[in-house]
């Protein structure tokens, strides 16, 4: 059996070790610049090194190339920046008065969400959905025009939707009472001492300077779910993230077709066409079986009708190709 006490040899080595150990503590105090630190004190620590959000974080930035590539008609470049933590009224110290702010409430976690885009990157997408080019000047304004509210609302959408396909591996999440606001200090999001998470993502695009947009979430709304952002996440959702194929096939299906419905096709002679003048009246018979033209095509037969108060048209028939060519 091994006594209880230790040997007078084992009390001086455990001793020594200890002098020891407070010697070199106190050379290394010296010479570097160490501060206290108080365990319990930091509240941030409570959601570890964000791994779970730098996965959602990472799969976004793939989904979210999906909607800026129709506009900008090019492949941009999407990365994930590593999640930060400052008060808000640090973050909103970096920014200029005009911002695209996107403010929407996330129902599971009783919290919100707030996504921040910049105005210059506003004018790079709306300038290359409506056949700009790359690399023009943006010149400063003081408020977003109503084309580039409308393409702000594109944006947000698509976004949104990307988003909440990115966290269904760690929780399904809604997003409901979406507002938007112009001005970070009208924005009604969080007080200004309060702590926040930003998640920044930087988009590289050819003759253009790198453009960013943020998601910032109070750090209240993520504390419930601390334990499961520290957790190593894996994938059990297959991404959405679409063909090429599949994202040319819903673009086509969204085009919008002119419509129209041949009532009669009356005949003139080439003396009557030249004499027509404003009041002339020349009488048409309507039919059943008439023509509904898609962009100058014949596509349906249809009867002509009344519904709520309205002309209207019933569908009787979807023509072939060798009756469209008659």
């Amino acid at each position: 059996m091994t006594p209880d006490r230790l040997t007078d040899d084992e009390v001086h080595a455990l001793v020594k070790s200890v002098n020891m150990s407070e010697i070199a503590i106190s050379d290394v105090s010296e010479t570097k610049n160490i501060r206290s630190f108080e365990f319990g004190s930091d509240d941030l620590s409570l959601l570890g090194d964000y791994y779970a959000l730098r996965v959602i974080n990472e799969r976004f930035a793939r989904l979210a190339r999906t909607v800026f590539q129709p506009m900008l008609r090019v492949q941009p470049r999407i990365t994930a920046l590593p999640p930060e933590v400052k008060t808000f009224d640090e973050y909103c110290k970096e920014f200029p008065t005009l911002m695209c702010l996107t403010t929407s409430r996330i129902n599971e976690l009783r919290g919100s969400k707030m996504m921040v885009i910049q105005p210059e990157f506003i004018s790079t997408l709306t300038n290359a959905y409506y056949g700009g080019v790359l690399g023009q000047k943006y010149k400063p304004s003081t408020e977003f025009t109503s084309t580039e509210s409308r393409i702000i609302e594109i944006v947000t959408e698509g976004l949104s939707r990307n988003l909440l396909i990115a966290w269904q591996d760690l929780m399904p999440l809604t997003f409901s009472d979406e507002s938007r606001e112009e001005n970070l200090q009208f924005a009604s999001f969080v007080d200004g001492e309060e702590t926040v998470i930003i998640c920044s993502f930087t988009i590289e695009l050819p003759q253009e300077n790198k453009a960013k947009f943020d998601i910032l979430y109070p750090l209240q709304t993520l504390k419930p779910i601390a334990a499961q952002l520290r957790s190593r996440m894996q994938s059990e959702v297959v991404d959405d993230d679409l063909t090429w194929r599949e994202r040319l096939e819903r673009a086509v299906t969204e085009v919008r077709l002119t419509v129209n419905v041949q009532l009669s096709k009356p005949r003139i002679s080439l003396r009557q066409l030249i004499e027509v003048q404003k009041g002339d009246v020349y009488p048409i018979q309507l039919r059943d079986g008439l023509s509904v033209l898609v962009h100058g095509q014949k596509m349906f037969a249809a009867d002509i009708g009344e519904i709520a108060g309205f002309n209207a048209i019933t569908i009787t028939e979807k023509l072939n190709q060798n009756q469209t060519n008659d």
